[in-house]
């Protein structure tokens, strides 16, 4: 079993190891075309050294849970993967993207360094089993349906298919029809099964089931959120970030304004040398 917090264990090419501070994974939802991965890549880039934060570049290559048929879904599979591909080689960055398939699942481990299993899908075995195989760290993400210590079984999966490179990512509770809650025992009641758990704010801020048929959210919340994740011990923060999130074409409206990304950063890294010397 690997040891909690080793994101070199489950990351190896990962600048920081687990005592320069959190992990951060942050980026774009969604792979919209190669010059705004680019730019997000490079200054989220450029505050993970600053900050001396261990960082993993995210984005979908392409989206499947999609409420509306007109959704937006992505730029094309391989278009899209080799933009990801192209960031890990510039920034010499570890990259992670959602697969929803087991083919889906050994396409994208040939450009990508983590697999990330949705939420809705973390309790499908032929995926979980798929994503590895490939030899790719697993991020398998806590459905909102789920208890904590349901998610054993998950990680259970990976590690008895061969594979112990795992993280376990808590994005919320659903909370009625429109609304999801995050609760913080269960960020140490995962960290009990070995592996690195990570808080993911942004989508935990989300309001699925909008009459529209597009998800809703409370971006204003988001430093509140990532703040209590930080102080009950989280082993990392998850977040989706773009230069304008009323123009992204998914999940915009509980995604970071990007600019707002450094000042965040700022308190946060404060916030955990706090908790770490208490």
């Amino acid at each position: 079993m690997a040891k909690n917090k080793d994101f070199k264990g489950v990351i190896p090419s990962i600048r920081f190891d687990e005592g320069d501070g959190f992990l951060l994974i942050a980026g774009p939802c969604v792979v919209e075309g190669r010059d705004m991965v680019m730019n997000i890549a490079e200054h989220i880039n450029g505050l993970s050294e600053k900050y001396q934060l261990p960082f993993v570049f995210k984005a979908s290559y392409r989206k499947a849970n999609r409420s509306r048929i007109d959704s937006f879904t992505g730029i094309g599979d391989e278009k899209a993967l080799n933009i990801l591909k192209e960031v890990g080689a510039q920034f010499s960055l570890p990259v992670i993207t959602d697969v929803h398939s087991p083919e889906e699942a050994v396409k994208a481990a040939e450009y990508v360094d983590i697999l990330q299993v949705p939420a809705f899908l973390c309790r499908q075995t032929d995926l979980l089993v798929a994503c590895a195989k490939t030899g790719c760290a697993v991020s398998v993400k806590k459905g909102q349906f789920l208890s904590p210590d349901s998610m054993k079984f998950a990680v259970d999966k990976v590690v008895e298919s061969g594979n112990n490179r795992v993280l376990i990512t808590e994005r919320g509770t659903t909370f009625g029809y429109q609304d999801l809650v995050v609760d913080f025992r269960g960020i140490p009641e995962m960290q009990q099964f070995g592996y690195p758990v990570i808080l993911d704010v942004t989508h935990s801020l989300q309001q699925p089931n909008q009459a529209s048929g597009v998800t809703g959210g409370k971006p204003e919340l988001i430093e509140n959120l990532a703040k209590a994740g930080i102080a009950v011990g989280a082993d990392g923060i998850f977040l989706e970030t773009h230069p304008d999130p009323s123009k992204a074409k998914s999940d915009g409206a509980n995604m970071l304004k990007m600019e707002l990304l450094d000042e965040l950063l700022r308190k946060l890294t404060m916030l955990r040398d706090v908790v770490i010397n208490m």
